[in-house]
């Protein structure tokens, strides 16, 4: 009996989860298996405290190539009734709204192709690492649909600035690795076996802060992209300071600042 490997997995490391998108002979594109994994765990991480950062990635040759366009989600799409090609769309853009939702940092590793879909989902990551191989593109115009897909004319203005990212939506043209980086959309630029060696260092150091201090950052990170003016940014920050301030991590911090020491958050949480 032939087994199939699930589409996503979740390797669970301490308290960070590292996903990996594993349909690697697909270039890992979203069927309808991987899209519910994807919107089902990205939807439960919102309630979660044993999970405190994420590490999103993909198996084989590429990060993931946008939706695969021979499978049934697809053709509900090109060929079902308007409802049913609504429902494969909010399927998929929902995966996204989760990700921004959810209280975790997300660093997301991209090689290979990163296109259509897959562009939007490492758009949605908090944090991207490109490998020097990477190919981001969003190809949705391509093939007679908007430029404007899942998130993306939303994400990218925001990421890059507003004309840089008309020419990759309006065109659907190849932004390469190296562009990227000097865009600002990637942290880092590296090698491809030195992508989780990177990403390592980043969840070391957020592992090194309180929990609930990371958890509060990203929401305000991401609540205040969206401001609707400088002070109402500053009332947000103002009300989670003197939240986190109340808090035993918050004491423990200023204790080992004076006693030279790294601060010990796993001991100051409270009961629970």
């Amino acid at each position: 009996m032939s087994h199939t490997p699930p589409p996503l997995l979740v390797e669970t490391r301490g308290d960070v989860d590292w996903v990996t998108l594993n349909r690697p002979a697909r270039l890992n594109s979203l069927d309808n298996d991987l899209t519910r994994d994807l919107r089902e765990y990205f939807e439960a991480l919102y309630r979660r405290r044993d999970c405190r950062i994420v590490v999103l990635r993909g198996a084989g040759r590429a990060f993931c190539a946008g939706l695969d366009l021979h499978s049934e989600q697809a053709d509900r799409f090109a060929n079902g009734s308007m409802p049913d090609a609504m429902d494969v769309q909010r399927n998929i853009r929902d995966i996204m709204l989760a990700m921004r939702r959810c209280p975790q940092p997300i660093v997301c590793l991209m090689h290979g192709a990163a296109a259509g879909g897959g562009f939007v989902l490492a758009m949605a990551a908090d944090i991207r690492i490109a490998a020097e191989n990477c190919t981001m593109n969003a190809a949705f115009i391509k093939i007679g649909l908007g430029g404007c897909d899942v998130g993306a004319s939303y994400l990218l203005p925001r990421l890059i600035g507003s004309s840089p990212a008309a020419s990759i939506l309006f065109t659907g043209q190849d932004l390469s690795a190296e562009r990227a980086y000097q865009l600002g959309l990637v942290s880092e630029l590296v090698a491809v076996e030195k992508l989780e060696e990177v990403a390592q260092t980043y969840v070391d150091a957020m592992q090194a802060t309180a929990p609930e201090a990371l958890r509060m950052t990203k929401q305000v990170f991401t609540l205040n992209i969206d401001a609707p003016s400088f002070e109402a940014a500053l009332a947000l920050e103002d009300r989670n300071q003197v939240l986190l301030g109340k808090e035993p991590a918050f004491h423990e911090g200023v204790a080992a600042f004076y006693e030279k020491r790294p601060p010990r958050f796993d001991q100051a949480r409270p009961a629970s």
